[in-house]
């Protein structure tokens, strides 16, 4: 059983699986792909990753990979919590550089499905926060782009820290999105 919300995006969606607990805990269905299917995520998931952001305020993103190898993502969250971004990357859609943003936590135990053709990151709300995303296609690094998260003309209103946030050399070095865009087509 699993509840799926529109974001207000194409093909984005939270997904809230139901939980069913008692004295000891609860035990949740977190990926059917029959009933994903049905309700409108066919996707076949190839490969699962796992991340740790030790530190609150760790950004990562905006990351996508190109053709051949663009990737839909179902992420959730293990332990902690962050806020997950979705940027409409696709140059023909009306929703071109048109994100948004969504509180994912191992609290709540909601996920976020991220259609190929969006660029996707998150930053940390807790310390030891842990992600688990699937993605339906392999991993290639001649196909691995990162957009700038603070790109002005996409205008993510990201969380604040007062200690600012903790980025890769790869992300803070990241172009705008436009200029990307027009380098890889």
């Amino acid at each position: 059983m699993l509840e799926v919300r529109p974001l207000g995006l194409d093909r984005v969606f939270e997904i809230v699986p139901k939980r069913f607990g008692d004295e000891r805990g609860f035990f949740c269905e977190t990926y059917n792909q029959a009933r994903f299917a049905a309700a409108g995520i066919p996707e076949t998931f190839l490969q699962d990753n796992h991340s740790l952001s030790a530190r609150k305020g760790t950004l990562r993103g905006l990351h996508f990979q190109t053709e051949p190898f663009a990737q839909a993502k179902l992420v959730r969250v293990l332990s902690g919590a962050i806020f997950d971004v979705a940027v409409d990357i696709r140059p023909e859609s009306p929703d071109f550089g048109k994100w948004v943003g969504l509180t994912v936590s191992a609290q709540k135990g909601n996920q976020i499905f991220v259609p190929a053709g969006f660029a996707h990151g998150f930053v940390s709300l807790e310390d030891n926060t842990e992600i688990a995303y699937k993605v339906d296609n392999y991993y290639s690094s001649g196909h691995d782009c990162s957009a700038k998260f603070d790109d002005p003309a996409l205008a993510i209103d990201w969380p604040v820290f007062d200690s600012g946030y903790v980025l890769s050399k790869k992300d803070a070095e990241a172009p705008l999105l436009e200029d990307l865009i027009r380098r890889t087509g």
